[in-house]
């Protein structure tokens, strides 16, 4: 949710699906008909969708994945690139403006960043990589710019707190209030908890390989919403801490 009461969305342009034994599963290759990737905008009260973003300079999006707002009214979010036959396409962070001003590549290349998110006093960026299996930290400068060494580029300036092990690749994350990175794991399905300074991390396990996403609602913010892929379910379940407020959730 934007500061707008607007909804924003990652449209990554489109996906392959493949039936497995009764599931419908993406695959990581894009159709042959998939399109650019685009920002769009969603009124939840009319229905009324634009698009907001479709590149940066010349540069088309390829396949926006997630993204979080600050509180100073921009996002941050990730282009996750495409797999083809034979090529794979390296991803990037970008930050943008909600009303359609602004747009830049802030860190690049990445390696199919996924989940993005921010810790509780915005100096942190959280991105998840899926194929390296990395959690990493940025330190935010800045709205829009991270903190890095002169003659080196923000790419180099993360900080892996976590890796999610092997068969288990990182889809989108959210964080609660004890500082906590949850990062939701397909392969082995479940959702990684890692903590912000790296010292520690545990995997909880969850009956789908495909679990893709989690937010925190309810009473407090203490249930954990989880999308599973595979089977098409949305399931709720009671979380140790609160999860931490968004900065302009309705």
């Amino acid at each position: 949710m934007g500061p707008d009461g607007a909804c924003y969305v990652c449209n990554n342009g489109g996906s392959a699906w493949i039936e497995h034994d009764g599931m419908r599963m993406p695959i990581a290759e894009a159709p042959p008909n998939a399109g650019p990737g685009s920002i769009q905008r969603v009124d939840p009260e009319t229905g009324r969708n634009e698009t907001l973003y479709t590149e940066i300079g010349r540069r088309a999006l390829r396949a926006p994945n997630d993204l979080v707002f600050d509180a100073h009214g921009g996002f941050w979010f990730t282009d996750y690139g495409k797999v083809h036959e034979r090529v794979r396409d390296r991803g990037a962070v970008c930050y943008a403006r909600a009303d359609g001003s602004l747009i830049e590549e802030v860190i690049a290349p990445l390696d199919s960043p996924n989940g993005i998110g921010l810790s509780a006093d915005g100096r942190s960026l959280y991105v998840a990589e899926t194929y390296t299996g990395q959690i990493l930290r940025f330190e935010i400068e800045s709205p829009g710019r991270i903190r890095h060494t002169a003659g080196t580029t923000a790419a180099t300036a993360g900080t892996v707190i976590g890796r999610a092990g092997r068969s288990r690749y990182p889809d989108s994350l959210a964080v609660d209030s004890g500082g906590y990175v949850c990062v939701a794991t397909a392969g082995l399905g479940g959702i990684l908890v890692v903590a912000a300074d790296g010292t520690s991390s545990e995997q909880l396990d969850l009956p789908d390989p495909l679990t893709s996403n989690l937010c925190f609602g309810g009473p407090a913010r203490r249930t954990a919403y989880v999308t599973l892929g595979l089977s098409g379910r949305l399931i709720a379940c009671e979380w140790p801490r609160p999860g931490l407020a968004l900065n302009f959730n309705r």
